[in-house]
């Protein structure tokens, strides 16, 4: 592993939640962390690893969503967390969610390190 100090994952935008009168809900804006690893994992190798992860607990999940690429709903029961997590062109993506707090990140981060044995690079983006 690196010497490098692990990511802090602070959330520079939150999004907004809004329920339209048509029903549903909506998010308005983003903030997401790109995690690539060291040694590129195809997508199929990184949704197992995340599921395994993820299986170990402390976490409830699900892929409900009907799309071409892993989406998990993911709750962590330590931290209270809860946040969508994707797998997607070989990195895994946190999906910050109104109330996550970088804690609950910054835990699944540090299993995906734990589980995979390699260093990660991180990246965040707002939109």
């Amino acid at each position: 592993m690196s010497e490098e100090e692990p990511p802090r994952f602070a959330i520079p935008r939150r999004p907004e939640r809004r329920y339209p009168r048509r029903g549903g809900v909506e998010y308005e804006g983003e903030t997401v962390f790109s995690l690539t690893p060291a040694d590129p994992y195809d997508d199929a190798a990184l949704s197992e690893l995340v599921e395994s992860v993820l299986d170990a607990g402390p976490y409830r999940y699900g892929d409900w969503f009907d799309l071409p690429m892993p989406l998990y709903l993911v709750h962590d029961d330590e931290t209270g967390d809860t946040f969508r997590v994707a797998v997607r062109a070989g990195d895994v993506e946190f999906h910050v969610l109104p109330d996550t707090q970088p804690r609950g990140l910054r835990a699944l981060y540090d299993r995906l390190v734990s589980a995979s044995g390699v260093d990660w690079q991180v990246a965040c983006r707002t939109a």
